[in-house]
């Protein structure tokens, strides 16, 4: 890490420099937007109490009532469905997958596009739901203002990916989950120190044991990032010798998804909590929202889990082709030993895979759930704010190494081209 932090503030490295100023910039730029209320309401919302995990997400923008109270949930809602219709679901999507690199770019401007319409069915609806008395005109106005904004934040995405350091959308959902934190360990440190009547020293106690969890959660999502499964393969032509033989391998990680699969889960479950937030709370579906689909009951965090658990295969072998990688391996006289090309090769991969998304996946989904049980379903007074603390974190740190990742890979391989 301090080999790149030097590499970083070399003089010779001025332009990627820029690029992190720019990074920096643009998230600046987005984290005083997110405090900006849309013109014409009163701006904060008290209320969100179905909404609150959207409202996380988003850092807290919805609870503002900010230009960016949508953020980009609508263009992860949008990738999700595109992501489904792949799966040989609509011949035409599955054909655009297999284009590669050019099917991936009209993918991702269908998802803009329709990312853009869900955006303004969504504003319409909060404007129905949080702006009393409102006439169709001016939820119309809130509508489209608050569409301009998640458009704005796909703008703002794209321009962090091209011209900074990271991919910019899972760039502007850390920023915003990160600006929130510090508010979670403030309400956590009122309610385990300042409300603890029986003793000061308890307090101080459970609140250190408590950021000591954290301290160890972080570490254990760290090494699931960077645990991986390596395969050894072979060459035709290349000749095993016991010594100066380089070994080869297909490297898969541990959690080959990354964060995807938990935002994509709390994506799906912010759905119907949208839909019930437009509804009366006494209302049928609202009641079954907030019995069975709301984490903070046994059957909606039974639900949260195993839809992450889902995603997590869903995204691993959307990105990783098991018959494709077997292919390209007999095209260039590759093998894995004691394994046949063809058929077993891809069964072997596909098994492999399998066996370790599974455990990935499970510690994904412990990370996720330990600070909603601590909190909704074991008696440690812990605020509701840190239920979704395990989600936040997965996503603060998966998006943080990946970005870290791609800045050392950067600044090494301009250091090499400037060696050689």
């Amino acid at each position: 890490m301090f080999k790149t932090l030097k590499l970083l503030f070399n003089k010779k490295n001025k332009d990627i420099q820029k690029r992190v100023l720019f990074t920096l910039g643009c998230l600046f730029v987005f984290i005083i937007g997110k405090t900006i209320p849309v013109p014409g309401t009163q701006g904060a919302v008290s209320d969100l109490d179905l909404w609150g995990l959207y409202d996380a997400i988003s850092g807290g923008a919805l609870a503002r009532f900010s230009i960016f109270s949508l953020g980009v949930m609508p263009y992860i809602s949008a990738s999700i469905i595109t992501g489904i219709l792949q799966m040989d679901i609509i011949p035409y999507f599955v054909e655009l997958k297999e284009q590669g690199a050019t099917g991936r770019q009209k993918i991702n401007q269908i998802n803009r596009y329709l990312g853009l319409g869900i955006a303004f069915v969504q504003g319409f609806s909060m404007a129905f739901a949080f702006v009393e008395n409102g006439t169709a005109v001016e939820y119309l106005k809130i509508a489209i203002m608050l569409t301009a904004g998640t458009a704005f934040l796909l703008w703002l995405g794209d321009r962090i990916t091209q011209k900074g350091i990271g991919n910019g959308i899972s760039l502007l959902i850390m920023a915003g989950i990160i600006s929130s934190i510090p508010n979670m360990f403030i309400e956590t440190f009122q309610s385990l120190v300042i409300g603890n009547e029986s003793s000061l020293f308890l307090g101080i106690l459970s609140f250190t044991l408590f950021v000591l969890v954290y301290v160890g959660i972080i570490v254990g999502i760290v090494y699931i990032e960077k645990s991986e499964r390596r395969i050894p393969i072979q060459y035709a032509n290349q000749t095993s010798s016991a010594y100066g033989a380089k070994q080869n391998y297909i490297p898969f990680k541990l959690n080959s998804a990354s964060v995807m699969p938990v935002i994509f889960a709390s994506v799906i479950f912010t759905i119907p909590s949208f839909i019930a937030g437009l509804m009366d709370s006494e209302s049928a579906f609202a009641e079954f929202v907030s019995k069975y689909v709301n984490y903070t009951t046994p059957v909606g965090f039974t639900a949260y889990m195993l839809i992450i658990i889902m995603f997590c295969y869903f995204y691993t072998f959307l990105q990783i082709n098991p018959e494709e990688l077997s292919k390209n391996l007999n095209k260039n006289g590759g093998y894995i030993p004691g394994v046949r090309p063809g058929k077993e090769t891809k069964e072997y991969i596909s098994t492999v895979i399998g066996r370790i998304t599974f455990i990935g996946a499970i510690s994904i989904a412990v990370i996720a759930g330990l600070p909603i049980i601590f909190s909704s379903f074991i008696d440690t007074g812990l605020p509701s704010s840190v239920s979704i603390g395990g989600t936040s974190i997965l996503i603060v740190i998966g998006v943080a190494l990946d970005t870290y990742n791609q800045l050392e890979n950067s600044l090494l391989n301009r250091s090499y081209r400037g060696g050689k």
